[in-house]
């Protein structure tokens, strides 16, 4: 699923969190967040898409997910907070070359074409991931070593990133055909950014097979690069992007604009992004993986990246100038978006965990804080209909979505002010809650029916508000000289 990834490691951050975030770029998907308690957690678990059938440990925790509504076509629960404050979201579809895929084939379903054949059962993927780890792991290491014997005993029909944390540590794990698969701790001061390509561009293959202190990998991997003649590096460099990614034209229009966008927003001191003399352009194949940013990272940062459409450059799809280069590069807050989560775990709260909510475009919603340790989520996020309706947030975020962005110069400045009411909003309420010093889930769960009371207050305003300025301009307006 064709999403863009944003992780933070605690010294890169203002207030010392770990954040892994994600837009979760479906077909219009209708998303909800709800509450998964333990007793509803399944003993086994069965794969829609890939029929496959995984026994479940008998210990699992409550933890929080954004499900598709219609369940179809399986849960694709996409993202969640569990109640050993460890986040997960999966996953950032990924690139890869035939040349991996030869060696180790994608695990794909395959249906009985007569009574006497038998189906072939598929691997597991985004579908499932969120169920099958997140309700068992105690760290975000856990969850790598999780997934990975997964992986290796079911396989995987897809390329996939998957990040995970806690208060301490940020991983991210990419899938490396159908069964083989590396992961790396991010470095604490740098900031992730991955646009649906293979991303590492740096990995130790030594500290993987030997101490594991920061990177982890298949016991075999040396030999499956070695014994496959993968690596396409020189200098005794080993870039894993040169080994299992893609370079494909394309990834200039679809993958690598988004990276630039985002590291042009990191680093703007310390790299140089634009003119003539720019170390890296819009069609870098070299953009790198993690950055140093120059200031401090806040979670509005991270929202300002993930609603992106190369606002400030001429790449912009709703700029007034046609610089002949206008929407040609595909943006980061698209139109498709089911939900983006930002997975917040701070070290100095009682409550360490905090998700950031959006529902919708990412460039015309807002981002609402929930606090994830409680046994149930507002009606407002989790009684959400397949039907249209203004009486939930997901919703109402797509309304606004699309009437603004066919009216965008009359009704940006709506957005801008329902987006910053919400954030302040947001976090006036939080900070009253963490002053409470407490974990408590009936306090934690007043305290979410008092944000997304607001963010109903807020999404109705500002929803009114463009429709006025939408039907204005609406194409069979006429007006008669004596009015």
């Amino acid at each position: 699923m064709p999403c863009t990834t944003i992780l933070v490691g605690r010294e890169a951050s203002n207030d010392r969190s770990t954040m892994i975030s994600r837009t979760d770029d479906g077909h219009f998907d209708v998303k909800k967040l709800i509450v998964v308690e333990p007793k509803d957690q399944p003993k086994k678990y069965r794969s829609i898409l890939s029929h496959v059938e995984i026994p479940l440990p008998e210990n699992p925790m409550r933890y929080t997910a954004c499900p598709s509504v219609d369940p179809k076509h399986g849960i694709w629960a996409a993202t969640g907070i569990n109640a050993a404050q460890v986040g997960m979201t999966a996953t950032e579809t990924i690139t890869s070359n035939p040349r991996v895929l030869a060696a180790d084939p994608l695990v794909e379903y395959r249906k009985a074409k007569s009574r006497r054949e038998k189906e072939m059962i598929g691997g597991i993927g985004e579908e499932d991931f969120i169920v099958l780890v997140l309700p068992y792991i105690h760290s975000a290491r856990e969850g790598v070593l999780r997934l990975a014997e997964l992986l290796e005993k079911y396989g995987t029909y897809e390329s996939n990133g998957i990040a995970f944390n806690d208060e301490n540590e940020v991983w991210w794990m990419e899938t490396i055909g159908g069964h083989h698969w590396m992961a790396r701790r991010i470095p604490e001061d740098r900031v992730v950014i991955m646009p649906n390509q293979f991303g590492m561009d740096a990995f130790d293959l030594s500290d993987a097979l030997g101490a594991r202190e920061a990177h982890l990998c298949s016991e075999d991997l040396r030999e499956f690069i070695a014994g496959n003649h993968l690596d396409l590096n020189q200098d005794g460099v080993f870039n894993p992007r040169y080994v299992f990614g893609s370079r494909r034209d394309m990834d200039h229009i679809y993958n690598t604009p988004r990276a630039w966008f985002m590291g042009r927003y990191l680093t703007p001191d310390s790299h140089t992004w634009d003119g003539p003399r720019a170390e890296f352009h819009p069609e870098s194949d070299n953009i790198p993986w993690s950055l140093r940013p120059d200031r401090k990272v806040t979670v509005e940062d991270v929202q300002y990246m993930l609603s992106g459409h190369y606002q400030g450059t001429p790449y912009n799809p709703y700029s007034n100038r046609d610089t002949g280069m206008r929407g040609m590069y595909r943006s980061i807050g698209i139109n498709r978006t089911g939900v983006t989560s930002i997975c917040q775990v701070r070290p100095d709260r009682k409550q360490k965990g905090l998700e950031w909510i959006c529902f919708g475009s990412t460039t015309f919603g807002a981002f609402l804080p929930l606090y994830p340790n409680v046994h149930r989520m507002p009606d407002y996020v989790s009684r959400v209909t397949l039907d249209t309706s203004t009486e939930n947030f997901y919703w109402g975020s797509r309304l606004i979505g699309a009437l603004a962005d066919a009216n965008y110069n009359t009704c940006i400045q709506q957005i801008d002010r329902y987006q910053e009411a919400v954030a302040v909003q947001g976090r006036r309420i939080v900070a009253e809650t963490d002053a409470k010093n407490t974990d408590d889930p009936a306090v934690l769960a007043e305290a979410n029916e008092k944000l997304c009371a607001m963010a109903k207050e807020k999404t109705t305003d500002t929803l009114n508000k463009v429709l006025a300025e939408a039907s204005q301009h609406m194409k069979n307006g006429f007006q008669l000289a004596d009015n």
